[in-house]
């Protein structure tokens, strides 16, 4: 059974930083393509960053330089270091995995993150 489960959300003021978490159900999951996207209201879901199954990651130009994503296989987890918060940046985080034999893809529950002062 694949299961995602995001974690870290919350409010944090202009400039401050988040960590969000995606850990996985299984271990095998987070060595696949792994990326988050985030929906704020009234938008549609965009692509925030994503790690591929060899490591290579790419992210959206609004968060160039101020996010981080990474993996820990040990503890099948991704994350999202977010600094230099801005209110636009104010969604719902989501975890997605996309399964490299299948194509398959997964969804977390996703995480609110609001940035406000």
């Amino acid at each position: 059974q694949v299961q995602l489960v995001e974690s870290g959300g919350g409010l944090v003021q202009p400039g401050g930083s988040l960590r969000l978490s995606c850990e996985a159900s299984r271990t095998f999951l987070v060595s696949n393509a792994m990326a988050w996207y985030r929906q704020a209201p009234g938008k549609e879901r965009e692509l925030v960053a994503d790690i591929s199954s060899v490591g290579t990651t790419t992210y959206a130009d609004s968060v160039k330089g101020r996010f981080t994503i990474a993996r820990d296989n040990f503890k099948k987890t991704v994350y999202l270091q977010m600094n230099s918060l801005k209110p636009e940046d104010t969604a719902v985080y989501y975890c997605k995995v996309t399964l490299s034999l299948s194509g398959a893809s997964y969804w977390g529950q996703g995480t609110q993150v609001t940035v406000s002062s």
